[in-house]
């Protein structure tokens, strides 16, 4: 394969696997000449956009008797081969794409092989392979009917393609749709919690096996709640508008860093899938040490920081607010920020609940200290339930479905907040609806405040700079 135009080259360089990315390409040309490589920007659905290899070719297919060449184009993320292509049909004018199992009305193909990618295991030329296999089984493209077109199977492809309205919702709206993936009491609490507090049309529950907190999948099943989809199957969360993750995979292993390593590797297989299936969704990690997991779901996804968040310190946020209003009689919003831990702070909002105004954080100051110290004191004894971190997850779960634009303390980029130069997720105040979260502005903090929160943040990249995501 020629990879040596400028403008390969330049692409190329960008890419974080280089020399392991030429060795794939050399391999796919192979077996596959005519498959060329070509540069290109690709644009995501946030609008984002990258420059990109991409490869395109026709996909020899046979079907009933006949052989058909369908046009395919696999745009090769710059993590690539570690994490799998965008895989598009590109229809010439006379073709009409038929959607169904593997194929959405766009043209982009949700195969197993991409949705369980597991480099080095998985590859391109096995992704082919798998591709001309389900196409000679259910053909994703036919051609566009004319007047002298009447061909028998294009006649039955172009019949099989046809939606019917029943005169409710068609086809192409979309549906509020919810997935949690893990299970165990923090995957059923999230659920309860999600189907209680939300307005959803669909709520998947995925039970995955490398999870360690397993669990309550059968009990739904047997019990058949309305609205809600069991599956082991991560397909099934494909066009979620929220996908919680709390999964954890704990070991008996020694090493804080070997434990959280564990769950590392085990979002490698599930994270990179999900982002595929909904490029469009919010990505709500529940995994613990959750702002290391958001942290790391975030580079894995490929998707905008506002598009990732963590739970965080949003529960001990919305303590914190109602000890200020109900028993201090202090009635301004208040947040914890920080990494969740011990070095977690309170910060007060400027302005009150029943304002209309954005909410702005108050700087650190005297007047204010002793009355969150007494606030936060009186949240010492309070732990942090599965039941009652469910209800905080469904909480953002629905500002963001009913875009409330209400503020929640969650794990979130910080690079760049009050100065902090690492790139680390801390929970920080943010507004969240539809389109994610939007940070409030940094502030000066008190002297305390300000070194707990550097001393997480050396902490953190510490860590982070130890694991291979």
């Amino acid at each position: 394969m020629d990879l040596r135009s400028e403008k390969i080259q330049r692409i190329l360089s960008k890419y974080k696997f280089h020399d392991v990315a030429v060795e794939e390409l050399q391999k796919i040309y192979r077996i596959y000449p005519e498959m060329m490589p070509s540069t290109g920007t690709y644009t995501f659905s946030d609008n984002t956009q990258k420059d990109l290899l991409k490869l395109f070719s026709n996909v020899p297919v046979n079907y009933g008797g006949r052989s058909y060449n369908i046009p395919i184009q696999l745009w090769l993320m710059d993590s690539f081969p570690f994490t799998p292509p965008i895989c598009l049909l590109r229809p010439t004018s006379n073709m009409v794409i038929r959607e169904g199992k593997h194929v959405d009305k766009e043209g982009r193909l949700h195969l197993p092989g991409l949705h369980n990618w597991d480099y080095p295991k998985s590859t391109v030329v096995g992704l082919l392979t798998e591709m001309i296999s389900k196409f000679e089984e259910d053909p994703p493209l036919s051609s566009k009917m004319t007047v002298d077109n009447k061909d028998p199977h294009e006649l039955l492809a172009f019949v099989s393609n046809l939606q019917i309205n029943d005169g409710g919702r068609t086809h192409d709206q979309q549906n509020i749709k919810v997935s949690v993936i893990g299970g165990g009491d923090l995957g059923m609490s999230s659920v309860m919690s999600i189907l209680s507090k939300c307005k959803v049309d669909k709520l998947v529950f995925i039970d995955i096996a490398e999870s360690s907190t397993k669990g309550g999948s059968t009990d739904l099943e047997m019990f058949s709640l309305p609205k809600v989809e069991v599956s082991k199957d991560l397909s099934a969360s494909a066009g979620s508008r929220v996908v919680v993750v709390t999964a954890n995979s704990w070991s008996s292993e020694q090493s804080y860093v070997s434990v959280v390593q564990n769950n590392v590797d085990m979002y490698r297989g599930i994270i990179p899938t999900v982002a595929q299936l909904s490029p469009n969704a919010v990505m709500l990690i529940a995994s613990q040490p959750v702002d290391i997991m958001s942290h790391v779901a975030w580079r894995q996804s490929c998707l905008p920081p506002t598009h990732v968040i963590g739970a965080g310190c949003n529960l001990d946020s919305e303590r914190l607010s109602h000890i200020l209003d109900i028993n201090l009689n202090a009635h301004k919003p208040a947040w914890v920020i920080g990494e969740l831990s011990d070095n977690k702070v309170a910060v007060m909002s400027k302005t009150g609940h029943s304002s209309n105004v954005q909410p702005e954080i108050a700087a650190g100051s005297s007047s204010t200290k002793p009355l969150l110290d007494r606030a936060f004191e009186m949240m010492k004894n309070r732990g942090q339930r599965s039941w009652s971190v469910g209800l905080s997850i469904a909480d953002i779960t629905n500002s963001i479905l009913t875009n409330k634009m209400k503020t929640h303390s969650v794990s979130t980029l910080a690079q760049g907040w009050g100065g902090i130069g690492a790139e680390v997720f801390l929970s920080l105040p943010c507004i969240m609806g539809t389109n994610g979260s939007m940070r409030l502005a940094g502030v000066s903090l008190g002297q305390e405040e300000d070194s707990k929160l550097r001393e997480s943040v050396t902490s953190l990249s510490n860590l982070i700079s130890q694991l291979r995501i």
